[in-house]
């Protein structure tokens, strides 16, 4: 059994910042792939970062120059850097590893007006 724990969210005033952090309870490889996903009230879950170590990050249009995918690796562990909040940014955002078949139990973002 892999589990993937999300933490770090919480309430924003629009414009601030927040960090969500994943821990991985086994070893994640510099070769797996790496993912940040949301899901909005009333929308389809969303891909918004992914990070491989042997490529450059890619991020969904909406978060680009906002949003920044990490990884510590003798941690087993990513992080969100999440810049410039917006609104629209309100939504549960889960950590995923494809290769591990694991998903995190997600964290609440909410970002006020």
């Amino acid at each position: 059994q892999v589990l993937l724990v999300e933490s770090g969210g919480g309430l924003v005033q629009a414009g601030g910042s927040l960090r969500l952090s994943c821990a991985a309870s086994v070893t994640v490889l510099s070769a797996d792939t790496m993912e940040w996903y949301r899901q909005a009230p009333g929308k389809q879950r969303e891909l918004v970062a992914r990070l491989n170590v042997l490529d450059s990050p890619n991020y969904a249009d909406s978060v680009k120059g906002r949003f920044t995918i990490s990884r510590d690796y003798p941690e087993n562990t990513m992080y969100l850097q999440m810049n410039s909040l917006r609104p629209e940014d309100t939504a549960v955002y889960y950590c995923h590893v494809p290769t591990l078949g694991a998903w995190g139990q997600g964290t609440q973002v909410t970002v006020s007006s």
